[in-house]
């Protein structure tokens, strides 16, 4: 198997590539950002352990690079960060997993079997609109960095609303998307959904983030 670590700590960087050594890889190290996103853009590896903090390109940006030029090599981001917005901010960013440092190595190379198992997944594309973005792969929805708690049927209805962001989507359309045109299902409770979410997603007295539009439906706005 082939492995990548971009780290710019080199001890912690060699002390990888002995340990995983013993468990069958072939370890390549890269210390900057710019160095890993080249070997990643071009050589199959079969699982990348990446840094946040790095020179040149940082974790996040060389793992949304990666995404977004279809490569699909598991990730798991190694950081010092603790933070719940950058764990999210990682993920968002097409990461398969986050570890925080310092880390149990046994961990780490269990949390690494799993995924090269799982082998390259395809993720959804993410869903950005204004200053809120939608994982619809790990079902995750962010508004400036904030993860926003929402249950499964309201994930669906804003993640209905956001691939059609700013335009009217009507209450037959999101019946048919979310509830597949349920017959036991009254068409008012699409309005009860967009209750919960306006409650969850607009500030009292701030701007309306999801807008009715009569005799056409809802609108999520770009906010």
């Amino acid at each position: 198997m082939r492995g990548l670590v971009v780290e710019d700590d080199i001890k912690l960087a060699r002390s990888l590539r002995r340990g995983l050594a013993l468990d069958g890889y072939n370890v390549t190290t890269a210390a900057t950002g710019d160095e890993g996103l080249a070997l990643a853009s071009t050589t199959a590896y079969d699982a990348i352990l990446l840094d946040v903090m790095l020179p040149g390109v940082d974790g996040f940006a060389l793992c949304q690079t990666l995404r977004a030029s279809e490569v699909w090599t598991p990730v798991l981001m190694l950081t010092a960060r603790t933070a719940v917005s950058d764990r999210i901010r990682g993920l968002d960013g097409g990461a398969d997993d986050y570890v925080v440092k310092p880390f149990d190595f046994d961990e780490l190379r269990a949390r690494l079997r799993v995924l090269v198992r799982r082998g390259p997944t395809r993720h959804a594309q993410l869903l950005q609109v204004g200053t809120m973005s939608l994982d619809p792969a790990a079902r995750l929805a962010t508004r400036k960095g904030h993860q926003i708690e929402l249950t499964e049927r309201e994930f669906d209805v804003l993640e209905a609303l956001a691939q059609h962001a700013g335009r009217p989507v009507s209450r037959e359309a999101l019946l048919a998307e979310v509830w597949n045109e349920d017959p036991d299902v009254s068409p008012n409770v699409v309005d009860v959904y967009i209750g919960y979410l306006r409650k969850k997603l607009e500030r009292p007295k701030g701007p309306r983030l999801i807008r009715t539009v009569r005799g056409k439906g809802f609108v999520l706005e770009p906010l």
